[in-house]
């Protein structure tokens, strides 16, 4: 496997236990519950299963369409915006929630997420160049 698969997978996992034990703090304090639900939310959506859905797809598509994949850089490029803007949304949620500069928070929150688009817009682009068909001409 490619290491970025690799990683993208090690991350998901990651991800997976972070909401976890979030989701364990809710169970177990009522005050977690408006605290961290967003950060829970975001570490099994965008963290444990779109991570999964990267590394994985990343390793099958390319086989199933028997191509290479487009670009190992866009992919590389992708894990890290990837993983920046699911962090910099995790400690923007947290800042929000806490009421420790708000604003601040609500800018780092809209940054990150703009990070977190623009890593889900590489994959796009990145597997559609992948698996798209070649025309033949004529």
């Amino acid at each position: 496997m490619d290491r970025a698969v690799v990683w993208f997978i090690r991350m998901s996992l990651f991800y997976f236990l972070l909401a976890s034990v979030l989701g364990m703090g809710m169970v177990s304090s009522s005050s977690w519950v408006a605290y961290y639900r967003p950060l829970h939310v975001h570490f099994n959506l965008l963290g444990w299963m779109s991570m999964m859905i990267f590394g994985v797809g990343y390793h099958i598509l390319p086989k199933f369409s028997g191509k290479y994949i487009y670009s190992t850089k866009i992919m590389n490029a992708q894990f890290w915006v990837s993983n920046a803007g699911l962090a910099g949304m995790g400690l923007g949620w947290a800042m929000i929630g806490r009421g420790f500069s708000p604003d601040a928070g609500r800018s780092l929150l809209l940054a990150a997420s703009l990070a977190s688009l623009a890593g889900a817009g590489l994959f796009v682009f990145n597997m559609a160049m992948t698996i798209q068909e070649v025309k033949k001409p004529g």
